[in-house]
């Protein structure tokens, strides 16, 4: 089995890329930092293929869908978004999510589809509980992860109408202090609440882990009956709308 994982050099990516490469798989990891990349191959070994490259580009997306054909496809590139009020955002700072979180989301869905895919791959689309209540001091986050949500939903009907066997999967992960983005995101509500770090992380509890993210992966991955769309806290995954 060979998988593709975007944004694989930190936080969400680097934890699933663990995980897959602990149960055999072989993962190709893409990143646009090499060190950062470098690091993950040292510590999880010849199983992870370390990918310099941007995420967004329908080049690189279209080669390595190509020449590796990977069986899974994960989908969790993005960037942390700048943190004020909308008042206090440029259009450049309020739309950086939608250059990269939900771009990379288009791109791969559209190379998965337009190659396509082996039936039965599996595309998993990393949203956002963003999505679902916003983020008000996130400029465009929530907006550009709701699209990645719909683009996942998109991917299934094409799937389904061309008869690919295509799986597509979108997860929302709440938001957790134990990543880059999550702690300053963190930082920035407990602030705007007027309240401590910890009394605001407390808020969150049962905190989600990079570590159970990638076990949803793993699990809807694995689980050819899963939902189209899962909530993913600290408690576990919950199909959406339920």
């Amino acid at each position: 089995m060979t998988a593709i994982i975007t944004g694989a050099s930190r936080g969400f990516g680097r934890a699933i890329a663990a995980t897959f490469v602990a149960q055999g798989t072989r993962v190709l990891g893409v990143a646009r930092n090499e060190a950062e990349l470098a690091a993950v191959r040292e510590e999880l070994g010849e199983g992870f293929v370390p990918v310099v490259g941007d995420a967004t580009d329908e080049a690189l997306a279209e080669r390595l869908l190509h020449e590796h054909r990977p069986t899974l496809l994960v989908l969790n590139a993005g960037v942390g978004p700048h943190l004020g009020a909308v008042h206090e955002q440029t259009w450049e700072t309020f739309s950086v999510n939608w250059n990269t979180d939900t771009r990379q989301a288009f791109t791969w869905t559209r190379a998965a589809l337009r190659q396509p895919l082996a039936p039965g791959s599996v595309v998993v689309e990393m949203s956002s509980g963003a999505a679902l209540k916003g983020s008000p001091l996130s400029g465009g986050y929530a907006s550009a992860k709701a699209a990645v949500r719909f683009i996942s939903g998109y991917g299934a009907e094409e799937s389904a109408r061309a008869g690919l066997g295509i799986r597509f999967v979108a997860l929302l992960p709440q938001l957790t202090p134990l990543t880059g983005i999550g702690s300053l995101a963190v930082d920035g509500y407990a602030a705007r609440a007027g309240v401590d770090r910890e009394t605001f992380i407390r808020g969150l509890e049962p905190v989600l882990t990079p570590e159970l993210v990638a076990k949803a992966v793993l699990q809807v991955a694995t689980d050819p009956d899963s939902a189209a769309e899962y909530v993913v806290t600290g408690a576990g995954l919950k199909p959406l709308g339920q």
